[in-house]
C-alpha cells in the first residue's frame, strides 16, 4: 500500500465540506490563527464548526464543546491548539468518526503537532497532515502563505 502524498492529503482535506476549527478564540490579537482559519475555510464555501470547551458562540456562531457535540458529524479538523491538547482531540476523533486531522504549524513558533497524537492518527485510520498551515493551500491563497508554502517546500520544511 503506498502513502499518500501531502499534496494528495491536503486536496482529499480541503474538498470536504464539513470541517471542524478546534481553537478558535475570543482573543484575536494573541490567538489569531484559528480565527483566520474559520473565516478562510468559510470564505471558500466550507460548512464550518468552530470547537472551543471555554465559549458558548463565536462571532455569533454557536461554538462547541468537543467533536461528539457536533450535529451530524464533521469530515475534517483543523487543530490550532497546544501539543497536548492535540492528543485529547485526536481522541474525540477516533470517538466521533473523523477521519481527517490537521495539526497547524506556524513558521515561527507555536505548532499543534504531538507525536503521539500523530501516531494515534496512525494507527486509527486517521489520515493526519502533521504540521503546515490550510491557509497556504486551495481556493484564494494570499501572496504571504505563498512564499511561506514555496519556503517551506525549497527548505523541507513541510510535513511528509
Amino acid at each position: 500500500m503506498t502513502t499518500p502524498t501531502l499534496e494528495t492529503k491536503v486536496h482529499d482535506f480541503l474538498t470536504q465540506k464539513r470541517i471542524a476549527v478546534a481553537g478558535v478564540s475570543r482573543n484575536h490579537s494573541h490567538h489569531p490563527v484559528g480565527n483566520l482559519i474559520y473565516h478562510r475555510l468559510k470564505s471558500t464555501g466550507h460548512e464550518v464548526f468552530p470547537v472551543n470547551p471555554h465559549m458558548q458562540t463565536f462571532e455569533g456562531d454557536r461554538c462547541y464543546p468537543d467533536l461528539q457535540s457536533i450535529p451530524g458529524g464533521v469530515d475534517g479538523v483543523v487543530i490550532i491548539t497546544r501539543p497536548e491538547v492535540t492528543e485529547r482531540i485526536v481522541h474525540d476523533c477516533g470517538d466521533a468518526g473523523v477521519r481527517r486531522v490537521w495539526m497547524h504549524q506556524s513558521m515561527g513558533k507555536g505548532s499543534s503537532v504531538s507525536p503521539e497524537a500523530v501516531e494515534y492518527c496512525r494507527q486509527h485510520d486517521i489520515s493526519v497532515i502533521a504540521g503546515a498551515c490550510p491557509m497556504m493551500y486551495g481556493d484564494g491563497v494570499d501572496f504571504g502563505h505563498t512564499c511561506m508554502r514555496w519556503i517551506l517546500r525549497f527548505t523541507g520544511g513541510l510535513p511528509t
